[in-house]
């Protein structure tokens, strides 16, 4: 028998090639007056937000800027904008770059309505009030925040990744576009790309996956697996490109519903204490995290190894489950993911940090979610097998 399972995804999305045409349309149906646009000086730059802020316009809705969003979102970046939508009157936030704009969006809407500062509602459920209506609109084929009830805000004071999650997180209103992703380099197709790879798989796995989110973690991982080295070699490949943001959206809505696990709870640490981006972090730990965890639910990786174009009839489950091990170290080798010496993370270091990075992940809850659930001890012993392995690997 199935239990009730709560699934909770964007009121609406407008997905497609050219979607972002679309944005004052929808904004100005639903009486909203004022914007604040929240996103990155790069975006800014290359004119993808002066073409929003015209859409916008053409429909009789008003924007402020805050341009201030930087690699990864922190809480002075949230109080920034939050200043900034109360000093210019707006009724909605809308969001243009990748997770970390978005997620910083997300966390202004909330606050708002909500007292206090975002420190105060790390972890689950802890949000009282809806917030303002939120656009989302992703210019990365990856975090899958667009679609998500999480943000991720690192607090300087404590270089920990705050992990909220909400359903008055979820945007009112996703726009995916595909041709948003074409300017992206090859480098962040790549760590982006492998990031929604690990939101499929761990959503896939994951103790909370439920019936419905199974379909859309199976679609992505084939998306994304069967697309990302053509986005990466040829960023103007736009059938590609279509998919491998069909796949993001996709894994994000999954997980947002299924949770990640451990690759994720580890993930976090890492990026908060060297600020490595957090697909280039994923793409580190995956395989060793994926061989660790094969034997608590190795069918499930089977069907991981089935849907990366991995030829497993014939073998036993265990053979069959580790083809999917195969299949990750040779894409992170194919598209050329740096390893975390290449980034200038020393071992020694890593190693000090280990216990404490390990504890960050444990208090996270992701690595509850595992199919083999680790201890701290493991935790630590995987951190030093993934830098290992990219040091084989970059080698």
């Amino acid at each position: 028998m199935m239990p009730p399972r709560e699934f909770i995804m964007p009121a609406q999305m407008v997905i497609g090639s050219g979607a972002v045409e679309q944005t004052g349309a929808q904004c100005a149906k639903r009486g909203w007056k004022k914007a604040l646009i929240v996103t990155d000086q790069i975006m800014q730059k290359i004119g993808v937000v002066g073409q929003v802020e015209q859409n916008l316009a053409n429909h009789g809705i008003a924007s402020v800027v805050y341009a201030g969003v930087n690699t990864e979102p922190v809480v002075e970046y949230v109080q920034e904008a939050l200043a900034a939508y109360h000093e210019g009157g707006c009724d909605f936030v809308l969001s243009v770059g990748g997770g970390s704009p978005i997620d910083t969006a997300k966390a202004v809407a909330v606050l708002v309505t909500n007292p206090g500062s975002i420190e105060q509602y790390k972890g689950i459920g802890k949000i009282a009030n809806p917030g303002v209506p939120l656009v989302a609109i992703p210019t990365t084929a990856g975090t899958g925040s667009e679609a998500t009830i999480y943000t991720v805000i690192t607090d300087q004071k404590t270089d920990v990744k705050m992990l909220i999650g909400s359903p008055y997180l979820m945007p009112t209103i996703a726009i995916v576009d595909p041709m948003l992703t074409v300017s992206s380099p090859p480098s962040v197709t790549a760590a982006t790309g492998v990031d929604a790879l690990v939101h499929a798989i761990e959503a896939y796995v994951s103790v909370k996956r439920q019936p419905m989110t199974d379909v859309l973690c199976l679609s992505a991982i084939e998306l994304i697996s069967s697309n990302i080295r053509q986005a990466w070699s040829n960023g103007n490949n736009i059938e590609a490109r279509e998919k491998m943001m069909l796949g993001a959206t996709q894994a994000g809505i999954a997980f947002s519903n299924s949770s990640v696990a451990l690759v994720h709870g580890m993930s976090r640490p890492i990026g908060a204490y060297f600020h490595i981006a957090h697909g280039v972090s994923n793409a580190a730990l995956l395989a060793v995290v994926t061989e660790f965890s094969l034997v608590g639910d190795p069918k499930r990786y089977a069907d991981v190894a089935r849907a990366m174009g991995e030829p497993i009839e014939g073998l036993s489950m265990m053979e069959a489950a580790d083809r999917a091990v195969v299949a990750i170290r040779r894409l992170v080798r194919d598209i050329k993911i740096p390893s975390l010496r290449q980034l200038g993370v020393e071992r020694e270091r890593l190693m000090e940090l280990a216990p404490a990075m390990a504890d960050a992940a444990i208090d996270s809850g992701s690595p509850a979610n595992n199919p083999r659930k680790p201890t701290k001890q493991e935790i630590i012993e995987l951190y030093a097998k993934a830098y290992d392995e990219g040091d084989r690997m970059a080698g």
